[in-house]
């Protein structure tokens, strides 16, 4: 499955436009990580934690996005789109949005 930030794919025919495709996806942070995140954030530097917990979201979302193309019978989603978003306890929302399509092979 090809997945793309582009709107065409260099290359590769569009047939046919399936549709809109999504996956969201919510993550809860537990009080252990908000604490040292926030240590992290007092003396400087990266926090490793939360930035694993995006690139969890981000797969777990784009990964729900794919799957619901492969059952509209698509073989690439173009022009994808991340968002994400902090909610109210400690929770993390990530949503990949794209059209479904099918290529030429």
């Amino acid at each position: 499955m090809i997945v793309t930030t582009t709107n065409s794919i260099e290359g590769k025919q569009i047939e046919q436009y399936l549709g809109l495709v999504s996956g969201e996806v919510i993550l809860g942070a537990n009080v252990v990580r908000d604490f040292l995140a926030s240590i992290t954030d007092i003396i400087g530097g990266r926090s490793g934690t939360y930035e694993s917990k995006l690139a969890e979201g981000r797969d777990m979302a784009v990964e729900e996005m794919v799957k619901k193309a492969r059952n509209m019978g698509a073989n690439a989603v173009i022009g994808v789109d991340l968002d994400f978003e902090t909610l109210r306890d400690g929770m993390m929302m990530c949503i990949a949005t794209g059209t479904a399509v099918k290529v030429k092979e």
